[in-house]
């Protein structure tokens, strides 16, 4: 998936928990991250967020990556 396409999609997510009263953002972004994006896709996340330095990523995007299951 190119990135820009994943930025948006986890910043879309990013945007919906923000929404929700006395959620706690990061870890819903990561509870659906986890429940719904293929082993690839977080694969793909972690390394944005963490090697390329995330940029373009929702701040509470960021603060989920650290509670997404990394693929084996």
């Amino acid at each position: 998936m190119s990135p820009e396409k994943m930025i948006m999609m986890a910043n879309q997510i990013a945007t919906f928990f923000k929404t929700q009263p006395r959620t706690d953002a990061p870890a819903k972004i990561a509870d659906h991250i986890n429940d719904f994006w293929e082993p690839r896709m977080r694969a793909q996340l972690i390394q944005y967020a963490t090697g390329a330095g995330g940029a373009g990523l929702d701040p509470s995007v960021v603060d989920a990556v650290p509670l997404v299951r990394r693929p084996e």
